[in-house]
């Protein structure tokens, strides 16, 4: 439908040290997510904190990396979990979504971990995957466990900032991701990989509900859209996780640039940052890498709640 976008290929910020990697070791995690196939680190879930530090998720190995500007590598919070997408909180704790133990509260500071939500309505949840938070501080997560066209039962909620209720915004939907609010926060852009498609949700009656989702960006090839970002001109950054690209669209949909990487095709989650907030920087999780690109356009602030 459109023609090829421009292409670049990024360059390596930081690759984990082997010393962090767990070679010759696998656990339930890789063995289901991964059909078997090893995973000495797995990374999601990149987010600047206030120093400018890189925090990146291992979630087969419960671990989150921080980076530092100059691409030095270390452990900075372990626990018994399965981290996936993860935001900070004012307080400089960690909202991480975790895939075995729901929505967890890490603390770097003191080494601890908490569960904030595990369940719905009494039921534990599927799998958590990944967050956005909304300029009143409302956070919005996907719940995506194994669904997929064969069991379509993914879910979207959101938790009212204020409040803490959790209230249940989406569900049939063939598993989704990555997500994020476009500028105005009238529309949520939702990742749904195993549709291979970005869908668009408006948000109505003043963000009350959800109405009249549609497909706003139709991906092919791969596995589908993973984590989801955003510049300051409402152009969408789309990590196409199995194909190996990383996609810039403009805010009415068409391809802008194409970002490639020279190993790996398993791009998986963005995050701007650098000077200017004009870098890019996002994970391969196959080869435990993260890439940074300079982009046309800064990357809007990402917004922190209190809980």
């Amino acid at each position: 439908m459109f023609a090829a976008p421009p292409a670049v290929t990024a360059e390596v910020f930081c690759r984990i040290p082997d010393k962090f990697r767990r070679f010759g070791e696998s656990t339930q995690w890789a063995q289901v997510q991964l059909h078997g196939a090893a995973a000495p680190v797995f990374l999601e879930g990149p987010v600047f904190d206030a120093a400018g530090n890189l925090w990146v998720t291992d979630i087969p190995w419960g671990r989150l990396f921080r980076i530092s500007p100059d691409g030095t590598c270390e452990v900075g919070f372990k626990y018994d979990g399965q981290p996936n997408g993860m935001k900070f909180l004012n307080d400089g704790r960690l909202l991480v979504a975790d895939h075995h133990k729901g929505m967890v509260i890490c603390d770097p500071a003191t080494g601890q971990s908490e569960t904030w939500f595990d369940r719905y309505l009494l039921e534990p949840f599927l799998g958590c995957n990944d967050l956005t938070i909304a300029k009143n501080g409302d956070i919005w997560f996907t719940d995506q466990g194994q669904s997929g066209w064969q069991n379509p039962n993914g879910r979207l909620f959101r938790v009212r900032a204020g409040t803490g209720r959790l209230e249940l915004m989406l569900d049939g939907i063939p598993s989704p991701n990555g997500l994020v609010l476009n500028k105005a926060e009238t529309a949520l852009y939702l990742a749904v990989t195993r549709a291979n498609a970005v869908w668009r949700c408006p948000l109505v009656n003043g963000g009350e509900v959800i109405s009249k989702v549609g497909t706003y960006i139709q991906l092919s090839g791969g596995s589908g859209p993973d984590g989801l970002t955003i510049d300051e001109n409402d152009n969408l950054v789309v990590c196409h996780v199995g194909f190996g690209a990383v996609w810039l669209f403009s805010d009415r949909g068409e391809p802008m640039l194409r970002i490639d990487v020279p190993e790996g095709r398993y791009t998986t989650n963005a995050a701007y940052g650098g000077p200017g907030n004009r870098w890019l920087f996002f994970t391969e999780s196959s080869t435990g890498t993260v890439y940074k690109v300079e982009m046309p356009v800064a990357g809007r602030a990402i917004h922190a709640a209190t809980i």
